[in-house]
């Protein structure tokens, strides 16, 4: 699993940017990624874990995980 820290995040639309560790790539976050999660919403600055997925062509954000324990 990759990690990064929230950029930005629009709890009502579900979209939002993080900043991977690796390399400080900005990274889009679709609509859903939290699906499966306890958390509803992210914040600015909070640091995930996630997957990195590819769709039409662009990097995108799946199953994320918050926290050590990886929720």
């Amino acid at each position: 699993m990759a990690q990064g820290v929230v950029k930005s995040y629009d709890p009502n639309s579900g979209n939002g940017i993080v900043v991977l560790d690796t390399d400080k790539t900005e990274v889009y976050i679709q609509p859903g990624s939290l699906k499966g999660s306890i958390f509803r919403t992210l914040r600015q600055g909070q640091r995930i874990n996630f997957t990195i997925s590819e769709l039409d062509g662009m990097q995108t954000i799946s199953e994320v995980k918050i926290g050590q324990g990886g929720y």
